[in-house]
């Protein structure tokens, strides 16, 4: 009696949490240039994320609610739940310097959605060459 009095008055496991809509999101992690270079493989990047991702603080508690897919030279994370663009890429950071990657590589935000991973441009003039 006691519960049902501090409803908000609508029904359901959401009223807890207010307006907790069903939203699915997509983030798209881009590994095209390392991975047409053979320094990154596309599939243990995808083996990485789903062991490291946590959900409700535990790792390997993916289930239903956040999904991986390798698509070519493209990783895409799909969540039904709350999830942060930021969190996947602190993971990727995190797999690259267990790589030994992160002195080569960046992670940039391409669009909204997005994160490629990029070389370091290191300006190499040529013209100092020639003198």
């Amino acid at each position: 009696a006691v519960v049902s009095s501090l409803s908000t008055g609508s029904s359901g496991i959401n009223a807890e949490y207010g307006k907790a809509k069903k939203v699915q999101k997509k983030f798209v992690l881009d590994c095209t240039h390392p991975a047409e270079d053979k320094i990154l493989d596309p599939s243990d990047f995808a083996t990485y994320l789903n062991e490291k991702i946590k959900v409700a603080g535990k790792t390997g508690n993916l289930g239903t609610n956040v999904i991986i897919q390798k698509e070519g030279f493209k990783v895409n994370v799909l969540s039904d739940i709350p999830f942060s663009k930021r969190y996947l890429k602190y993971l990727t950071k995190k797999y690259l310097k267990k790589q030994n990657l992160r002195d080569w590589l960046r992670v940039v935000a391409s669009s909204p959605s997005t994160y490629e991973l990029r070389y370091f441009q290191i300006n190499q003039d040529d013209d100092d060459a020639e003198d």
